[in-house]
């Protein structure tokens, strides 16, 4: 697992075997893909990096991870090295085990401001965050996660935000709070997927590889329908839920 050293500036990658070090992890929404920074953008400590927008998302991060007493960070963006497509493979297979055992996950809502000390709850319904594909198993996966504003302002954790998540996401408080997925049937978590959207039509598929626990190839180009309808051939092959049926 390739981590961010979040105590050194230049930001540098620490890439460890078998169990990591704990470790925060970031949860969000990508801007464009010029402004997001990207794995060569740090490996080659270029400038362009720093100009972009969600270099200051990543320092953010990185400065509340070490508030927090960790050392290390992982951010999908910079940490894959996406123009390498086992690697890529390995990543997206690997996402939800990576969630699961980080040790904080932070919510980092870009579309969410903090204008007063109670909570503005229609705009955080509102925040494109509970919109997007992988986001879903970046909320059910982490025992702990930290929603923050656009300024790193903290609204609240999963824990005491859980009943108002549950309605946004009608994913149950029990699923919130650490229940087994195997505990919620094929339909159920069809359900939770149904109104959330991706930028690549595949990955609709591939971001619920994870909330289903199986495996299955990537091939971007293939299209939305095709890898969903693989998606639904891979979870038949382990479950006798016929829930799925339904869906």
């Amino acid at each position: 697992m390739r981590l961010l050293n979040a105590t050194t500036w230049p930001l540098q990658f620490e890439v460890f075997y078998g169990n990591p070090p704990p470790y925060a992890i970031l949860s969000h929404t990508w801007g464009s893909e010029n402004e997001e920074v990207t794995f060569q953008n740090v490996r080659s400590r270029d400038r362009a990096g720093k100009r972009k927008l969600g270099y200051q998302k990543i320092k953010a991060c990185c400065d509340r991870a070490v508030r927090d007493g960790l050392r290390y960070v992982w951010i999908d963006t910079c940490c894959i090295d996406k123009t390498n497509s086992v690697e890529l493979q390995e990543a997206i297979h690997s996402m939800f085990n990576w969630y699961k055992r980080s040790t904080i996950c932070y919510a980092y809502l870009f579309d969410y401001a903090v204008s007063g000390r109670a909570l503005d709850v229609e705009a955080f319904k509102a925040s494109k965050w509970f919109t997007r594909g992988w986001t879903l198993q970046e909320l059910i996966a982490p025992v702990k996660v930290l929603f923050y504003s656009r300024d790193w302002v903290s609204v609240g954790s999963k824990t005491e935000l859980g009943d108002l998540i549950s309605s946004i996401t009608r994913v149950s408080t029990e699923v919130l709070a650490g229940q087994d997925l195997e505990h919620s049937s094929v339909a159920q978590r069809m359900s939770w997927a149904s109104m959330r959207t991706t930028t690549r039509a595949e990955d609709i598929a591939y971001c619920l590889l994870g909330i289903f626990n199986v495996a299955m190839p990537m091939m971007y180009g293939e299209g939305g329908v095709e890898a969903f309808l693989r998606l639904q051939k891979a979870i038949m092959e382990q479950s006798d839920d016929h829930t799925l049926f339904a869906w």
